[in-house]
C-alpha cells in the first residue's frame, strides 16, 4: 500500500479518476480551475468525462496492464464512485496512493458492514437484520415488523436492488425476487424528511461541512435538494458533527455524504443514519453555484493535500433540480430563468431514470 499521508500536489501535477460519469466531469473541471490535470479510466467509450480531460483510458477495470500504465501517468488516484472492483484498487494502490483510502470501500460497498460500522460509533440507524435465506427473513421480519426493506448488500443505488415489504406479502417470492444470497433486512422509518451532510476531511483531520440540505426523491431518484434544509439548527448541527464523526473515524480524506431520516420525536426531532457515499454526492451539486467552494473542488484540494476552504453559501436558499431523461429535451426553459444555472452532462441519448444534466436556483438573501 502505498503512503496517502505526504501526498502534496502542485499546479500541473495529475490527478487520476476511475469512473467516467458526470461526478468525474465536475471533478476533472473542478481541478482544471486549480491548475491540475486529470486523467479519466472507464470501460465506457461515450463516459462524459472524456470530454473534459486531455488524456483518458477506456479499458476494463480488469486489465491489469491497462491500470498500472494509468497509474504511471499520474499522482494520486481517487474515484466517482463507490464500486470500484478490489482488485483494481489494490493493483492501483501498489502503485500511487489511492484517495479515499480503498479499505474504506469494504465498509461502504457492504450495507451491513456499513450499519455496523455507524452503529459501533454509537450512531442511531433504522433497526437492521443479516438475511441470507427465506427462513432468516421471516425470522428477521418477526424482530423488525413490517412494512421494512429488503436490501442487496451491494450494489443498489437510485431504487434499485431493494423492494418494500408489506403485511400480506409473499415472503418467499419476495427473497427471489431480489436475486441475492445476501441482504440486509432495514426497519420502514416514518421520517419527516430526508437529508444530507457533504462533508470534506483533509489529510490533517480538518473537516468542513456544507449545509444540511433536504432532498426530495422521485421514483427513488433524486429529483429536488434544497440548501439549507428547513431543520432546527440545533438538529442542523447534530448532523454535521455525525458527518464529522463518521469523516474521522474513517480517517477518510476527501468529501463523502451522509444520509439521514429526520423523525418526529416527542422530545423533538431527530436524525438516524441512512447511508455514507464515500464520493461527491448529487445532494452537493447545489455548491457549483451556491457557495464559495463547491464539493468537487473540496475534493480536489483534500487528495491534493491542499487547505480546504471554508463554504459559504451565496444565497438564502439554493435548489437543485436533476434533468431526468427526457426533461433533458426542456433545457432552453431553464435558460431564462433568473439566477438560474443550467449544467448538461453531455451523455447520449435520454432513457427512463437517467440523470441527463441539473439546474441550480440560487435566491438572493432578502433585501437585495
Amino acid at each position: 500500500m502505498t503512503d496517502t499521508r505526504h501526498v502534496k500536489l502542485k499546479p500541473g501535477d495529475t490527478i487520476g479518476i476511475l469512473g467516467g460519469g458526470q461526478l468525474g466531469r465536475m471533478l476533472a473541471m473542478a481541478a482544471a480551475r486549480l491548475g491540475l490535470r486529470c486523467q479519466v479510466f472507464s470501460p465506457d467509450p461515450d463516459s462524459p468525462a472524456f470530454d473534459v480531460v486531455l488524456n483518458a483510458t477506456c479499458a476494463e477495470y480488469a486489465d491489469v496492464e491497462a491500470l498500472e500504465l494509468f497509474a504511471n501517468d499520474v499522482d494520486v488516484i481517487t474515484y466517482e464512485f463507490e464500486n470500484v472492483p478490489a482488485a483494481a484498487a489494490m493493483v492501483l494502490d501498489a502503485r500511487r496512493p489511492v484517495l479515499p483510502n480503498r479499505k474504506i470501500l469494504e465498509t461502504t460497498q457492504d450495507r451491513l458492514a456499513e450499519k455496523d460500522f455507524v452503529t459501533r460509533l454509537g450512531i442511531e440507524t433504522a433497526a437492521y437484520a443479516d438475511v441470507t435465506s427465506v427462513p432468516s427473513l421471516r425470522e428477521a421480519i418477526a424482530r423488525i415488523g413490517l412494512p421494512a426493506v429488503l436490501k442487496t448488500r451491494r450494489f443498489g443505488y437510485d431504487g434499485k436492488g431493494q423492494v418494500i415489504i408489506r403485511d400480506g406479502d409473499d415472503i418467499a417470492k419476495v427473497w427471489t425476487s431480489l436475486a441475492t444470497k445476501s441482504a440486509i433486512l432495514e426497519a420502514f422509518v416514518p421520517f419527516e424528511r430526508e437529508i444530507s451532510v457533504i462533508a470534506a476531511r483533509s489529510a490533517a483531520g480538518e473537516v468542513e461541512c456544507f449545509d444540511v440540505t433536504e432532498n426530495e426523491h422521485r421514483d427513488h431518484i433524486l429529483k429536488i435538494s434544497r440548501a439549507p434544509a428547513p431543520i432546527p439548527d440545533a438538529l442542523a448541527e447534530e448532523a454535521r458533527s455525525i458527518a464529522g464523526k463518521i469523516a474521522g473515524a474513517l480517517d477518510y480524506v476527501g468529501v463523502l455524504a451522509v444520509e439521514m431520516f429526520v423523525l418526529a420525536n416527542g422530545t423533538g426531532p431527530k436524525v438516524l443514519v441512512n447511508e455514507i457515499a464515500p464520493r461527491v454526492h448529487n445532494s452537493g451539486h447545489w455548491t457549483l453555484d451556491g457557495a464559495s467552494v463547491s464539493q468537487f473542488e473540496q475534493h480536489i484540494r483534500a487528495i491534493a493535500g491542499w487547505p480546504l476552504g471554508k463554504p459559504v453559501r451565496h444565497g438564502e436558499v439554493v435548489t437543485m433540480t436533476n434533468l431526468i431523461g427526457d426533461e433533458i429535451n426542456d433545457y432552453e426553459r431553464w435558460l431564462s430563468v433568473p439566477g438560474a444555472t443550467v449544467h448538461i452532462y453531455g451523455k447520449g441519448a435520454p432513457r427512463p431514470g437517467r440523470k441527463m444534466g441539473h439546474v441550480t436556483e440560487v435566491r438572493p438573501p432578502r433585501g437585495k
